[in-house]
């Protein structure tokens, strides 16, 4: 790769990764409440980007809090099982149909993403991998996108891959 790539890469990394208009914020906030159980005021998502493609975690803020950490399980676990048979209609109604990484998410042929869900002892978390770099870059765009549209509830995680 030569340096204009890195240079252009890291360009719109930082481009994607900026909030959101505050509009936006507000009609993605408001479209979440119909989708996702838990509330996002309480909650945090964490988006880490990793070579092989990411982890989503779901967490409280305040860890005594297990109504929402069972309704962040409960949401995490099915929204696993529907991205594992390529269903992101979840997302594409919070954030759209033409939010960046979707379209190519969609079209993952089985076993070529694999989606792995766990519980955390303050939410749980979404693994997502892949072998083939066009999914790995879907899942980085697609986390950008939603770092942006959640800005107020959600912070890029970092991998611990040395």
């Amino acid at each position: 790769m030569n340096k204009c790539n890195v240079c252009h890469d890291a360009y719109q990394i930082s481009i994607a990764d900026a909030p959101a208009d505050e509009a936006r914020l507000d009609e993605v906030a408001a479209r979440g409440r119909h989708v996702m159980p838990f509330a996002l005021e309480q909650t945090r998502h964490i988006f880490t980007k990793t070579p092989q493609g990411g982890i989503q975690q779901v967490i409280v803020i305040d860890k005594a809090n297990t109504a929402q950490i069972a309704l962040i399980q409960t949401h995490l676990s099915k929204i696993a099982a529907e991205f594992s048979r390529g269903d992101f209609s979840d997302p594409a109604k919070i954030h759209g149909d033409t939010m960046p990484g979707l379209a190519t998410l969609r079209t993952a042929k089985p076993l070529q993403l694999k989606v792995a869900y766990q519980t955390l002892a303050d939410g749980a978390q979404i693994t997502y991998t892949s072998d083939h770099a066009e999914l790995v870059a879907a899942v980085h765009q697609w986390f950008a996108a939603q770092l942006s549209d959640h800005a107020r509830h959600a912070q890029a995680g970092h991998a611990h891959h040395h």
